[in-house]
């Protein structure tokens, strides 16, 4: 997550935009947060996004986008 957040903005939509790109991304990212903070809705979003990444994945583009984080982040 603090790789993420280092990244430029334009960075940041690029890992997100790009299809393939963007789930590896969010697994990753996710998975980390949840090893590091834990929290039962931290790891009920590593499951969703492990299954359903890319459409979140385009959700978070949208969200970095407007608010500059994550979403549910």
């Amino acid at each position: 997550m603090t790789w993420f957040n280092k990244q430029s903005r334009l960075v940041q939509l690029l890992l997100l935009i790009i299809p393939f790109v963007n789930w590896i991304t969010e697994v990753v990212v996710r998975w980390s947060t949840w090893s590091k903070k834990g929290g039962l809705v931290r790891l009920v979003i590593c499951i969703v996004v492990t299954f359903g990444g890319v459409f979140i994945g385009w959700l978070d583009f949208v969200w970095v986008l407007l608010f500059k984080k994550l979403f549910l982040q």
